[in-house]
């Protein structure tokens, strides 16, 4: 009855069946696991009439043209420009760490020299890695990148991660940035927005295809069989296209043992206040058990009485009921684990991995969108759209 199966509906999932069934013209079912589409991207209005974010905040940024313009077709956008503060020691700063965090953090005279030493060294408008800053050889450069490094990077990465940060790989380090600039939004793309009616809408007129098919509440496990190099779909051979998003040890039941990820807990707070925080997202950098609290009205320009927050309290995936893998844990061992379960797929031509848990990396919304969309140019045999350029 179908071309292809898409295992999850996700933003991988919910791309890449949109486009097998739009410009493919293929019967595509959809597996989600879950009682609702979206993935982590769901948000639904609580007992309040709050829209928030189940799974955490959730802002789309992009400078990638293509999937901008892809993800336009199916919602009108809240635009606006993202903007956290972190909580250090009772004190609201910036952050990423920029030009108007130093002039909060040091005197004028004292911040003007440390701007003009910044500015010097790396250049107007420049990321530098927090790590790279603190091996820089001159000492006052030092002492920006300590007070970075102990207030804003090292006690929120401990409890993000677990891990002491020379422990975590580079590629995670290297997305905590100082950034000289006075441009202080947590993102610099052009393009920084949530759907107007809230992501589950946008995610909900994507699958919305006469010929996709969506099952909610059905694991994949349960009807797709991997052995003798094929693939089994309800016990009987498969011949066409699988993209499978989920994780990839729990598909084979994780013989060679639990690919490790970071899980969170939210704990939702209701006031009936008009504000909360006076912020989308607070990051408590040095205190708290939780690293950072959201207020979903400043996020999603809702207009309503009373307001929602959610605390988010990061912990060990363990795959216990109801938990939920958010983070991979990038390093050697965990690569090498990784490979054992990818090479059992290797000799399925047609079973494809895509997406955060079955490719073990971090993406975002834009990236994610973009590798989905770049596997249906190549599985529909296209190129890419002209405007797959950056803005």
């Amino acid at each position: 009855m179908y071309d292809s199966i898409v295992i999850g509906a996700g933003v991988a999932g919910s791309v890449i069946a949109r486009e097998l069934a739009e410009r493919g013209n293929r019967r595509v079912l959809v597996l989600e696991k879950r009682g609702h589409i979206a993935g982590n991207c769901y948000d639904c209005p609580d007992e309040h009439g709050v829209l928030i974010h189940l799974y955490g905040p959730h802002i789309f940024h992009t400078s990638i043209r293509r999937v901008r313009e892809y993800f336009s077709r199916f919602t009108q956008w809240y635009d606006f420009g993202h903007k956290v503060v972190a909580n250090v020691h009772g004190r609201l700063i910036p952050v990423p760490f920029n030009l108007n965090t130093l002039h909060m953090v040091y005197e004028k005279e004292k911040a003007d020299r440390l701007e003009r030493l910044l500015t010097e060294a790396f250049g107007e408008g420049s990321r530098v890695p927090i790590l790279k800053l603190r091996e820089y050889p001159d000492r006052e450069i030092q002492e920006i990148a300590d007070y970075v490094y102990e207030n804003i990077f090292l006690h929120y990465t401990m409890k993000q991660w677990g891990q002491t940060p020379e422990e975590i790989d580079p590629a995670v380090t290297g997305r905590v940035p100082v950034v000289i600039s006075r441009d202080d939004r947590y993102f610099q793309d052009p393009w920084q927005s949530v759907p107007q009616e809230g992501f589950t809408e946008m995610f909900r007129h994507m699958l919305d295809h006469e010929k996709i098919e969506v099952r909610l509440n059905t694991d994949a496990r349960d009807q797709i069989e991997i052995r003798d190099g094929m693939v089994y779909v309800e016990g009987s051979p498969f011949c066409g296209d699988v993209v499978y998003t989920g994780p990839l040890d729990e598909l084979f039941g994780c013989r060679f043992g639990r690919l490790p990820y970071r899980s969170l807990d939210f704990a939702f707070e209701h006031y009936d206040a008009q504000d909360y925080q006076g912020h989308s997202v607070v990051n408590y950098t040095v205190s708290e058990d939780y690293t950072r609290i959201t207020e979903f009205k400043h996020l999603t320009g809702q207009k309503i009485d009373g307001t929602t927050i959610v605390k988010e309290y990061p912990k060990a995936y363990e795959g216990g009921e109801g938990e939920i893998p958010y983070y991979a844990i990038s390093n050697p061992a965990n690569e090498a684990l990784y490979k054992r379960y990818r090479e059992l797929t290797a000799p399925l031509e047609k079973f494809h991995l895509l997406g955060r848990l079955a490719e073990y990396k971090y993406y975002n919304i834009d990236a994610m969108a973009e590798r989905a969309l770049a596997l249906a140019d190549k599985l529909l045999g296209e190129t890419p759209g002209a405007t797959g350029g950056r803005a």
